[in-house]
């Protein structure tokens, strides 16, 4: 057995296991994993070019079969729900300050916030009185684009 290749190989998988703590794409621990098939392989008594066949068959059978599941997975754990301006997308609210033909007005959103707002342009009503229920359609800047929509039933 030769103990220089056993090393190599050693170093190899401590080396892009390490990396792979830094990465977190799960690309240098597959590729650690080939190299571990080459110590292996190396402990087995092959020769340096057969134990580097082995190590890149490893990784690439490990690279195109079990990484793209592996990050199919987790992506199916992530949290559906839509946060931020997006997770403002279709929520309702109501008129909180009147809208007049000169001044945007302000909504208060199911969530609490008060937010500027003004009427998407396709509404035929651009003043609609306080407590008016509407639905943002848009944020644009610091401002919500809303259009009047139903109250709430709950």
């Amino acid at each position: 057995m030769d103990w220089m290749q056993t090393v190599v190989w050693i170093g190899l998988v401590l080396l892009l296991g390490v990396v792979e703590i830094f990465t977190l794409d799960f690309i240098f621990i597959m590729l650690a994993a080939g190299a571990a098939g080459g110590l292996i392989a190396a402990l087995l008594g092959a020769p340096w070019w057969l134990s580097a066949i082995i190590a890149a068959a490893v990784a690439l059978l490990l690279l195109s079969l079990v990484r793209p599941r592996l990050l199919t997975a987790l992506g199916r754990s992530a949290d559906p729900h839509r946060t931020n301006v997006e997770g403002l997308i279709g929520l309702p609210g109501t008129v909180a300050v009147a809208f007049t033909s000169s001044a945007p007005g302000q909504v208060r959103l199911a969530n609490g916030e008060t937010w500027s707002a003004r009427i998407s342009a396709d509404s035929t009503d651009r003043t609609p009185p306080l407590g008016t229920p509407v639905v943002v359609e848009s944020i644009e800047g610091s401002t919500a684009v809303v259009r009047l929509g139903e109250r709430a039933t709950s």
